[in-house]
């Protein structure tokens, strides 16, 4: 059975780098999947897509050598149970604010004894090059978990989450965590206190022995991000590659023509 090397990199200390699947697209997956990637996520928060889609894209990007997550529309038993089984070789748990959420989260991700995911299904171990009996046995040893915190209650609760085991990393939401954290004028948090929130997860990270990361705009940002101490670093998605470039060569040809900027997505 094939191990998980973003787990892998992880426990070692070192940083691991992917995008986000948001356009779903099979072409655009296998591509992206041979270009270098540690792992590929698959928006399934966000995104309009079926399970037969989420498992046709993550069996082209296991077979390519890449790792498939599938961030999860929300972390419950139904959908974790479907993301796994579909063939997705670990989670992204959106929202997580509570260390009962975060709890429910990675018991719906293992196997009995550690968790209660339900034996079913044959994807998962096809994507993993084994058999269902070894794939069932160590499944809950290669299954990645990250937990996401992009809220003040998740922030507030992160250390007590940091205590539970079972999970690989803590992923910052940044865009969701500006959201929440807007007052009740509807005014934006400064870009200072939006740092002091993203650097007190990354703190108690550190003081746990938790892996962090975070959702960057460009590699630049990053690599940033990785001097800070993080390890799991996504960099923009699918489509905001394509925002970049089409917005690039149509101001090459029409300088003066307005376009729609989609360059945050």
């Amino acid at each position: 059975m094939k191990t998980n090397p973003v787990k892998q990199k992880l426990r070692r200390g070192e940083p691991s780098f992917g995008t986000w699947l948001s356009l779903g697209q099979l072409q655009a997956a296998r591509i992206l999947a041979r270009s270098g990637w540690d792992w590929l996520t698959l928006d399934m928060e966000h995104g309009p897509f079926d399970w037969s889609e989420a498992a046709a894209v993550c069996a082209a990007v296991a077979d390519a050598g890449c790792v498939p997550l599938i961030r999860v529309p929300e972390g419950s038993v139904p959908y974790i149970k479907r993301a796994l089984d579909v063939g997705a070789w670990g989670i992204v748990v959106p929202m997580v604010e509570t260390v009962e959420q975060a709890r429910l989260a990675i018991q719906a991700a293992k196997y009995p004894p550690e968790g209660i995911r339900s034996a079913g299904g044959g994807m998962h171990a096809l994507n993993f090059q084994a058999g269902l009996e070894e794939y069932y046995r160590q499944a809950n040893q290669e299954i990645l978990v990250i937990l996401q915190i992009e809220s003040p209650l998740g922030v507030q609760n992160t250390e007590a989450i940091c205590q539970l085991p079972g999970f690989d990393a803590l992923f910052i939401g940044p865009n969701d965590l500006r959201f929440r954290m807007r007052r009740p004028d509807g005014q934006f948090p400064s870009p200072e206190e939006l740092e002091s929130a993203i650097q007190q997860v990354v703190d108690i990270g550190r003081k746990t022995g938790r892996p962090t990361g975070i959702h960057a705009m460009d590699p630049a940002e990053a690599q940033r991000r990785t001097e800070q101490g993080m390890q799991f670093l996504a960099v923009g998605s699918d489509l905001r590659m394509l925002a970049l470039q089409n917005a690039a060569w149509c101001a090459a040809l029409w300088p003066t023509r307005p376009f729609t900027d989609l360059a945050r997505y």
